[in-house]
């Protein structure tokens, strides 16, 4: 594939691998990272699950960087960011640990279950260690400099200048499973809302 490509372009069970620059941030040791977010706030030492029917993003960029968990070691992640999202049956758990008579508890979190509502989103930023889904790009650009982007919100926290990102005007993924540090938005409206407790692991996949 062209380091640049116009018009649609498709990945099968999409997972991105941002290997040079998230190892070249890691190596720099940004330790007080607390990632590419559009407010900065310290980072928990959980991981959660998020599922989704579908995402359209408007203005879309991705790079990798560093968060620092509390009471843990630096993470490589790659930060998925958009202007504007658009989502579709969203799903967000994260299992808690160690509650007294209880054990693990799951919170999950259901939002746009119709198609017609869906979850809106602006200024998103998602911090990602692990995404599975199919994708669509449309006029993507691979290989830019983290510096350099156009397209999407302009990549904040610690960065590598020079270092690998992409960008696309719009983005369509579908089918999404994603495991993720931190999410940050400057508004997000949930349509639909649900929360329910559950006692053991019962995540969104």
């Amino acid at each position: 594939m062209e380091s640049q490509a116009r018009g649609g372009t498709r990945w099968r069970r999409f997972g991105l691998v941002m290997v040079p620059s998230v190892a070249a941030t890691a190596v720099i040791g940004v330790a007080l990272s607390q990632g590419a977010l559009a407010a900065s706030f310290a980072v928990s030492g959980q991981e959660f699950k998020v599922s989704a029917d579908q995402l359209v993003g408007e203005g879309f960029v991705q790079y990798g960087t560093v968060v620092r968990p509390a009471g843990g070691e630096p993470r490589a992640v790659a930060v998925s960011a958009f202007d504007s999202a658009d989502i579709t049956d969203l799903c967000q758990s994260v299992v808690i640990p160690g509650i007294p008579f209880l054990g693990e508890v799951t919170v999950r979190i259901r939002a746009g279950t119709d198609p017609g509502n869906p979850v809106e989103a602006e200024n998103l930023f998602i911090d990602l260690e692990q995404l599975n889904a199919d994708a669509e790009f449309t006029n993507i650009d691979i290989g830019v400099s983290v510096d350099e982007t156009t397209k999407g919100p302009t990549p904040s926290g610690e960065t590598v200048p020079g270092s690998f990102a992409q960008q696309a005007d719009r983005a369509v993924l579908t089918g999404i499973q994603q495991t993720a540090w931190a999410t940050s938005a400057g508004t997000f409206k949930l349509s639909d809302l649900s929360l329910s407790l559950h006692r053991g692991e019962n995540e969104c996949f």
